[in-house]
Formats: C-alpha cells, sequence, structure tokens
C-alpha cells in the first residue's frame, strides 16, 4: 500500500483504476481509507473493504456527494456478503468530516467499519 495522503494524484477518483489504488494508509497504519466516487463500482469497492477487513479489522470508507455516499453504501452491503465466509459480520458508524480538495473545503462522508462488536472489545 502507498501513503498517498500527500499525494496530489486524484486520479482514483474516476473509478477507473484498480481500487486498491485508492486505499490509503493513515499515519497511525491503522486507518486505511477507501475513497469512493460516484463512478466507482460498488462490487470493486466491496472487495477493497472486505480485504481491509480481513488484515487489519478496522476500515474507513469516504465519499464526498450524494452519488459516492450512494455508491460506498451499497458497497458496503455488499463487502458484508463477502465477508460472511469468514464468519465476519461488520458494523458501519458514519460521521461527517471536512476534507480540503484543492484548497477547498468540502464535507465528505466517513464510514468507520469494524467487525460487530469490536468497539465494545476494545472499550472494554
Amino acid at each position: 500500500m502507498t501513503d498517498r495522503f500527500n499525494s496530489e494524484d486524484t486520479s482514483y477518483l474516476t473509478g477507473t483504476e484498480e481500487f486498491s489504488d485508492s486505499i490509503e494508509t493513515g499515519p497511525s497504519d491503522r486507518a486505511d481509507v477507501i475513497k469512493v466516487s460516484a463512478k466507482s463500482r460498488s462490487t470493486a469497492v466491496a472487495g477493497a473493504i472486505a480485504a481491509v477487513i480481513r488484515e487489519h479489522r478496522y476500515a474507513e470508507v469516504q465519499a464526498i456527494g450524494a452519488g459516492a455516499v450512494n455508491q460506498a453504501v451499497k458497497a458496503l452491503a455488499i463487502a458484508r456478503g463477502y465477508l460472511q465466509g469468514d464468519t465476519i459480520d461488520i458494523v458501519c458508524t458514519p460521521y461527517f468530516t471536512e476534507v480540503d480538495i484543492e484548497g477547498q473545503e468540502r464535507t465528505a462522508v466517513r464510514f468507520i467499519v469494524e467487525p460487530r462488536g469490536a468497539s465494545a472489545r476494545a472499550g472494554a
């Protein structure tokens, strides 16, 4: 995985490249941010979510705009199905965040994705 927090490359927003290119590793190496555009294929996003959950047991999905949020929600539902074979049930916690895109502040929806019961165990 490449660290793209400081990258100027936004080609991953087109939804036409391999989806793994849009997985970002955060500074803590815990938060993988999967960026979704309105053009992203929901099945490709779902595969990325499932892969990150299998590897890290935690992921974040980010979407800006109604079309992107729609694709993200569909992908989360599909990823849940993909993970059933691994007996992993996921839960998603949505929140709003401000992001800087080309010097403009935009509101994004982020979904924290974790296996069911993970946040309860973490707080115990």
